[in-house]
């Protein structure tokens, strides 16, 4: 196994999250595709882990600080570390230290970069990308809001804590004859893409029932005034959910919303 920058051969790859297989990926749209080619220009840093085979089985990507959803000075960002865990494509390639190797390849990176240090979100419960797991190689707690925590290791003395982003702002509650819906996408993470397009298109299905405004929190003014850069609202309802939401069980809670309607 050994540890590759980003190149145009694998862009597509890494815009799918290593799930090229996945016909889920396909429904997310192109969003994921935008938002890699204006972090092209804003410092994003990719790296990829590639086996003796050739294939992409696990990928970290981070950005400066100025440019990633989190309050921090001089910091590198990361957006998430992702080892391919599935049977299908390139099968399940954990517990075998990919993980390891591609942040400590992000961490002599953002080093010879002259950043002062690297920051990372993590859950604290066991799944998906969990905090402990940061923590055991080197990492400290910075902040936390709910189950996120965010982590990070200092390379310079005078090196400032980055703090999370709160919640400032959230929809108004639905009111007169549509429901209101509102989706928070910053674009890099394509579960948040593929769950706005999966509303976008249950909204459809209630034609002059169902408001719907998407907005791109990848604009810095944005993201500063809703203090959130992914999330889905039914109403001033936050829609919580760990995978993508089905279409079925989105449709399913619109039309509960719209029967709600005042005739």
């Amino acid at each position: 196994m050994r540890i590759i920058d980003l190149s145009e051969e694998y862009e597509k790859t890494y815009c799918r999250c290593l799930e090229d297989w996945s016909p889920e990926m396909a429904e997310a749209g192109g969003y994921k595709e935008q938002w890699l080619e204006r972090k092209k220009g804003q410092g994003l840093r990719v790296k990829l882990a590639q086996n003796e085979k050739g294939e992409i089985v696990g990928m970290i990507h981070y950005a400066p600080s100025a440019a990633a959803p989190v309050e921090a000075q001089h910091l590198y960002y990361v957006y998430c570390v992702w080892v391919h865990g599935y049977k299908q494509g390139v099968g399940d390639n954990r517990k075998r230290g990919i993980g390891t190797a591609l942040l400590e390849a992000a961490e002599e990176d953002c080093r010879e970069l002259g950043a002062k240090g690297i920051a990372a979100w993590g859950i604290r419960l066991p799944f998906f990308i969990r905090s402990s797991w940061f923590k055991k190689r080197g990492f400290v707690r910075a902040d936390s809001d709910g189950m996120i925590e965010l982590v990070w290791k200092k390379f310079a003395e005078d090196a400032v804590p980055p703090r999370l982003l709160r919640l400032k702002k959230k929809p108004a509650p639905s009111t007169g004859e549509a429901v209101r819906v509102t989706c928070l996408r910053n674009g890099w993470c394509p579960a948040q893409n593929l769950a706005c397009e999966r509303m976008r298109r249950a909204a459809a299905d209630f034609p002059g029932k169902v408001s719907l405004e998407t907005i791109d929190t990848d604009d810095p003014a944005k993201l500063r005034e809703w203090g959130t850069a992914d999330a889905l609202y039914i109403g001033d309802k936050l829609v919580a959910f760990g995978p993508p939401p089905t279409y079925v069980k989105l449709r399913k809670r619109l039309g509960k919303a719209v029967r709600k309607l005042k005739p």
